[in-house]
């Protein structure tokens, strides 16, 4: 049954439904953050999903192993990150936001967490006795705030992890089930689904799953290195060299290198100076780990799954740089989305429209019409063109029009 059929027979199933689908939008804008870090987990889970379910054939374990195997080791490791950076943060600015007590942790077991020299000593065995557990747990139970910050932080983790694993192992079903009730098959709405599907997936696996990996291993890797760093010669304010030379690998052709050759020269340039070259083998070291642990590797593991040639570059890092500006946090992943909506609907659907051209084209069948490049061959007969239910007769008196235009052409030779 035709949409046009619904509106006319079934007016008030088709208000039911809109009042349904508004309910449903409006509800999931309340939580526009945790569904678009959700679908950036899909997407960043999907090429490990797609291969495990190859080998298993089983979709839900699949996608629990895809969750457990990847995205939830990257959170510990974003999130250590994150705790490293926020010291970073607040002893060179002195900002309290991002203080041990706003984090529920007392001061001391904050300092050593995010020394990497700690957890590399001796000392560091202590996170294994359980008495720095004990310390961290006194700590949070100290703080009455800290339950209901670590329970909103836990709930929405889970709500991301449920909402990944669903759309992993039914997302199938579900495009199944679109076909199957609007006959979307070979047809613009279709091609355009592909189309986002496939830029989607470009952006989020391809570039800022990039990003967040390489900020994270820069971060991790320059401060580890500090703690082998000689007296004077230490990356400055590793941390954040580490997390801006992960935000700079969405800048096309010369990416984290605007961000580690300038502080590599400056620690050269500082190595000569101060210490008359002894210390320039940290610098040459600091320059190995940025080019091979930091910026090829990750590059090399991901660099294939890119391939986002169809969103100008331009464009692409306007969304990346205005969507948090705009939207907040979850800008980063909400803006990109939007921008590829907008460029395949544009490049999708609008020539498909034929909006100036010849009206000729209003004789042709709907599904002819709108049917994707290269489905319908322009010179295939009649017959070959499914007719629409609501067609009627419209095919016969079209064959009765074809017999009388050869007739009329026979008497005139």
């Amino acid at each position: 049954m035709s949409l046009r059929s619904v509106v006319r027979d079934r007016p008030l199933w088709l208000l039911a439904g809109v009042v349904l689908l508004g309910a449903v939008s409006y509800i999931l804008s309340s939580f526009i953050g945790l569904v678009v870090v959700g679908l950036f987990v899909y997407y960043a889970a999907r090429p490990v999903y797609r291969r495990l379910v190859d080998r298993i054939n089983h979709p839900t374990v699949a996608a629990g192993l895809s969750i457990i195997a990847l995205v939830l080791p990257a959170f510990l490791l974003v999130g250590y990150a994150l705790l490293i950076v926020s010291r970073e943060l607040r002893r060179l600015t002195n900002i309290p936001a991002f203080g041990p007590q706003q984090l529920g942790v007392a001061p001391g077991t904050y300092s050593r967490l995010t020394d990497p020299s700690f957890l590399l000593s001796p000392d560091g065995r202590e996170l294994i006795t359980g008495e720095l557990s004990g310390s961290i747990l006194q700590s949070v139970v100290s703080i009455a705030q800290t339950a209901t910050t670590l329970g909103i932080v836990t709930i929405n983790l889970l709500a991301v992890v449920v909402f990944a694993f669903y759309l992993l192992r039914d997302d199938d079903r579900l495009a199944g089930w679109i076909h199957a009730n609007f006959d979307t098959r070979e047809t613009v709405f279709e091609e355009f689904l592909q189309a986002v599907d496939r830029d989607l997936s470009s952006i989020f696996f391809g570039n800022i799953l990039n990003a967040i990996i390489t900020g994270t291993i820069a971060v991790i890797a320059f401060s580890v290195l500090n703690v082998f760093a000689p007296t004077g010669a230490a990356i400055p304010a590793a941390a954040l060299v580490g997390s801006l030379a992960g935000a700079a690998s969405l800048i096309p052709i010369v990416g984290m290198k605007i961000i580690y050759v300038p502080v590599g020269l400056y620690m050269a340039a500082r190595g000569v100076v101060t210490t008359g070259g002894e210390t320039l083998w940290f610098v040459v070291l600091f320059a190995v780990v940025s080019v091979i642990v930091v910026d090829s590797i990750p590059d090399f593991l991901l660099r294939p799954y890119v391939s986002g040639k169809n969103i100008h570059i331009g464009s692409l890092m306007l969304a990346y740089i205005l969507g948090p500006l705009f939207f907040g946090w979850y800008g980063l992943f909400l803006m990109p989305a939007l921008l590829v909506v907008v460029v395949q609907f544009a490049v999708v659907v609008v020539p498909s429209l034929n909006i100036g051209s010849s009206s000729t084209l209003d004789s042709q069948p709907p599904l002819q019409r709108f049917a994707a490049p290269g489905a319908t061959e322009p010179d295939a007969e009649p017959a070959a063109t499914s007719p629409t239910p609501d067609a009627g007769d419209g095919s016969t008196d079209s064959d009765e029009s074809t017999t009388g235009s050869e007739s009329t052409a026979d008497d005139n030779r």
